[in-house]
């Protein structure tokens, strides 16, 4: 029996009053306001979910809550207004150390997203760390984000950049990872999930791997805590990185986990308020961790709206997240690969509800935008992993990224608008 059998069962026992499949995602969908806006006239089909994600109207209302009844500045006032901004802001904080279960709060530091909070490590433990000849170990699914501060670090200590290659299917080549591994080999920075294939990679065996060759471990998971549950302390990763706006919340927050050992080593990154014990011209003195790495005044509304979207993946639960979108993965694997002359980038065996592809004759961009005429929306182009689609000797791929909202009718739509694409540039001919 295929997939879209199985899921026609699924949606039949949902009609006789089961819960199913399409039932989740029409229900999820209703706490997104933006997903009942019309786009060019038709039902919006947001697939972009890996660039961002659309927020809930829980995520909307703290946010606005907080400007309308708790505006201060934090950490630094006597009155009582502060000081409620103060224990938002550190709740936050605490929310974001049980989403990843790390150890203890103060190994969670806020950032702007995935890309700073991997600068601030490059930047920080980097220079401090590495010399000359030393090693960075990456993969070649990389975000851009996860290559060039290292290359900018290597630039700067001497260190050398090596590069652990990939199957066809997207996965890593773990028999080069530890052949690559080395004595040399300070530091190893992997994708949890890649953003261009969906990769989901094998994080606790490069882990375990890493430590034992005594090097440390930073994950990007920025494709990854919105579609899985992930346990810090049982991956026993150094560092540990994503982006509030992939999970639901606002942009321009996100948050560093990283060990406290290895956190109150590092010098801070950045000077200016809130990260300093004393100040004098002769000199100064810098607070303890996470302040020391959180200079100047922090994005206290984006840490409430990032609190706030935690709690609502938190209360659908993670599992159930997971579950639904591995169902529609399979269901939209099935469908585009009937489509003839459609080809699948990335088809690892185990992925996260990313969909690439690339269409014969049809550039991305082009598949994009007619796709776009349909209200489908889709992202078109290299995914800041221009190494990757090197590797694929492909310009870009067009990209159905899932999430909790989206449902089988989404996949749908996809599908025919892709064949609507196809029809278009074969001049009427039906695909």
């Amino acid at each position: 029996m295929n997939v879209q059998v199985q899921l026609q069962n699924k949606l039949a026992a949902s009609a006789a009053g089961a819960p199913g499949l399409v039932d989740q995602g029409l229900q999820w969908a209703a706490d997104f306001p933006i997903l009942d806006r019309p786009i060019r006239g038709r039902r919006l089909v947001y697939l972009d979910n890996g660039a961002t994600t659309q927020k809930p109207r829980t995520v909307i209302d703290a946010e606005s809550r907080y400007y309308l009844e708790d505006n201060a500045n934090i950490h630094r006032g006597v009155h009582w207004l502060s000081q409620h901004a103060t224990d938002l802001y550190e709740a936050g904080r605490e929310r974001v150390r049980g989403l990843l279960n790390a150890a203890r709060s103060d190994e969670i530091v806020f950032t702007r997203g995935t890309t700073e909070a991997i600068n601030l490590v490059a930047q920080s433990w980097g220079p401090a760390n590495l010399q000359a000849g030393d090693e960075i170990l990456l993969t070649a699914m990389e975000h851009h984000s996860n290559i060039v501060p290292w290359q900018m670090l290597a630039a700067r200590t001497g260190a050398v950049i090596k590069v652990v290659p990939i199957s066809d299917s997207g996965e890593l080549d773990m028999d080069a990872f530890h052949s690559l591994l080395g004595a040399r080999t300070r530091l190893v920075a992997s994708a949890h999930v890649s953003n261009a294939l969906g990769t989901i990679n094998p994080v606790d065996e490069i882990v375990r791997a890493a430590h034992a060759a005594g090097a440390l471990v930073l994950l990007d998971g920025a494709q990854a805590v919105a579609h899985q549950a992930v346990d810090v302390q049982a991956l026993g990763c150094d560092f540990y990185a994503f982006s509030g706006h992939k999970l639901y919340g606002p942009t321009g927050i996100g948050a560093l986990y990283g060990r406290h050992e290895l956190l109150q080593a590092m010098p801070p990154w950045q000077g200016g308020g809130d990260m300093i014990r004393t100040v004098a011209f002769e000199g100064s003195t810098y607070a303890d961790v996470p302040q020391r790495f959180e200079a100047g005044t922090p994005n206290i509304a984006g840490v409430v709206g990032l609190d706030a979207a935690i709690a609502y993946v938190q209360h659908v639960g993670l599992d159930a997240i997971e579950a639904h979108e591995q169902e529609l993965l399979a269901y939209g694997t099935e469908a585009l690969s009937d489509i003839k002359g459609l080809r699948l980038i990335g088809t690892a065996r185990h992925k996260a509800a990313i969909l690439s592809f690339v269409v014969e004759g049809i550039h991305p961009h082009d598949l994009g935008t007619i796709l776009d005429m349909e209200g489908v929306a889709i992202r078109a182009g290299h995914h800041c992993a221009m190494p990757l689609m090197t590797r694929y000797g492909i310009p870009g791929t067009a990209r159905a990224s899932l999430a909790l909202y989206n449902r089988p009718a989404d996949i749908d739509a996809l599908a025919a608008a892709v064949r609507k694409a196809i029809d278009l540039f074969n001049g009427g001919s039906k695909a």
